[in-house]
């Protein structure tokens, strides 16, 4: 058995894997947590478990993880520098880039081809174009649940609401007036960001889009679009294989 566990800025994402993913579960991230805490509230994940192995944007939990594995004594492996991955990187500066998105790569790669763009909508929302297994660059806006909270954290007359798909461009009531402007406004940056990316490279490529905040988009965007929630979990997956061989 073995643990992959993706720490975002907003969730952490643990599943475990034996020749297939058996149980996905998703906490929120806090940061203020002790490990003691998260050791409580993570119990039973740990059990029975041969290797660990981490996709972590949020440096500040990579010691709890570390004192998880001490504690259970298993092996953890971070996704970073000197790890396997199948990923080339040709950005200016490769270290600035998230392992999240090495990982999203390593498992569009795998089911897609070498060429792909994936979409990535968590606390940001990140559009990554790679071309024959090498990310080219990244696009990244803020993400749809951080554009919402922001929004409500700065009106004072808005509180908090559900995401509804909406039926026409604009509303006629607060809360579909903001469905209107924040899930069209969100698949109109995203279909663009595609679109220009396509256009300036003469590409005709899969579309993937993974992320927590996915799942309201789907009939925001177009059919050909592929919907992989669990993509960075089977990045994970990938690269535990090529560093087990």
């Amino acid at each position: 058995m073995v643990v992959l566990v993706d720490i975002g800025n907003s969730n952490i994402v643990i599943a475990r894997y034996n020749q297939r993913i058996e149980k996905i579960t998703r906490f929120n991230t806090d940061r203020n947590k002790s490990t003691n805490e998260y050791m409580r509230l993570f119990r039973g994940l740990f059990d029975d478990v041969k290797h660990i192995v981490i996709s972590s944007v949020v440096p500040e939990l990579n010691k709890v993880f570390r004192l998880i594995s001490e504690e259970y004594d298993i092996p953890v492996m971070f996704v970073g520098p000197g790890v396997k991955t199948g990923v080339k990187i040709k950005i200016d500066n490769p270290k600035e880039l998230g392992t999240d998105i090495v990982c999203d790569a390593a498992g569009a790669y795998k089911q897609y081809g070498d060429s792909v763009i994936v979409i990535d909508m968590g606390t940001a929302t990140t559009v990554t174009l790679s071309v024959n297994k090498v990310i080219k660059g990244v696009s990244i806006s803020a993400g749809l649940v951080t554009q919402k909270n922001a929004l409500i954290g700065r009106a004072s007359q808005l509180s908090q609401f559900e995401f509804i798909v909406p039926k026409k461009a604009i509303g006629t009531n607060t809360i579909d007036s903001l469905n209107c402007g924040l899930l069209l406004g969100h698949g109109y940056i995203i279909k663009g960001i595609v679109n220009q990316i396509k256009e300036e490279n003469n590409l005709d490529i899969p579309v993937i889009i993974t992320g927590g905040a996915s799942i309201f988009m789907r009939e925001m965007l177009p059919s050909e679009f592929i919907f992989e929630p669990d993509l960075l979990i089977k990045g994970l997956i990938e690269i535990y294989h090529k560093n087990m061989k």
